[in-house]
């Protein structure tokens, strides 16, 4: 097996590249971030960020964001909506930067 970082060769049960010190042979878990949708949002990006957190189709999580507000009395749901709408933090702007230029935020 060959270090993915540094390139040796390393022994095949090794959990540690034994020349630069790297985890190897462990895939990383990226978590998700339960966050408001900046591009695919109708009025605030809740139910486009909670389709993406729990991996659903968006058109079938604003169904099912309507049909239980209207369930459970047209209160609850918009009370709910706007409290996720304040508590859940918005995506985080991508900007693409062309080759040579210089990044300030």
């Amino acid at each position: 097996m060959y270090c993915n970082y540094c390139g040796k060769a390393i022994p095949d049960d090794a959990n540690l590249c034994a020349y630069c010190g790297r985890r190897v042979g462990v895939t990383t878990v990226q978590r998700r971030k339960l966050v408001r949708s900046r591009a695919n949002r109708k009025i605030a990006g809740v139910c486009a960020g909670l389709a993406d957190y729990v991996d659903m189709d968006v058109t079938l999580m604003r169904l099912l964001w309507a049909v239980l507000t209207i369930l459970s009395g047209i209160a609850p749901g918009i009370i709910a909506y706007l409290v996720a709408w304040i508590i859940m933090p918005e995506e985080p702007q991508t900007a693409a930067v062309a080759a040579g230029q210089h990044v300030t935020t």
